[in-house]
């Protein structure tokens, strides 16, 4: 996204404005923005539901309920997630890394190489512009 907001400043800061590709530019990128509300609205309440999943799971181990993972199972079939068999053993590795990573990131970060020893950074996919 960030390279698109990039294409367009670039785009209008380059050419004198013309009001109607200005107005089709806005509508534009408030149809985006709406978009993203709306996605990270569902990214949101997906979350809530995971989360209260795992909350009623610990909830239920601790108070002995004979069958604790019933919430958290039924909440990841819901959408598709519940993994089978042979799955188990690349999602226990995944956690495993995943965790591994995340012990790592409180770490001092080691010597910066410059900016001209870097290959350069790709712009990403843009957004075509008329004009």
């Amino acid at each position: 996204m960030r390279s698109e907001f990039d294409d367009i400043r670039a785009h209008i800061t380059a050419e004198p404005p013309r009001p109607s590709e200005l107005l089709e530019l806005a509508h534009s990128l408030l149809d985006d923005l709406e978009q993203l509300r709306t996605r990270e609205a569902i990214l949101r309440s997906h979350y809530l539901a995971l989360l209260t999943a795992a909350r009623a799971t610990v909830a239920a181990d601790g108070a002995g309920h004979p069958v604790p993972l019933t919430f958290l199972q039924h909440e990841l079939a819901e959408h598709g997630q519940l993994p089978d068999g042979e799955q188990a053993q690349r999602i226990l590795s995944d956690a495993a890394a995943a965790q591994s990573m995340l012990a790592h990131l409180d770490e001092p970060a080691g010597p910066r190489r410059s900016r001209a020893a870097r290959a350069p950074l790709c712009g990403g996919v843009s957004r075509s512009l008329r004009g």
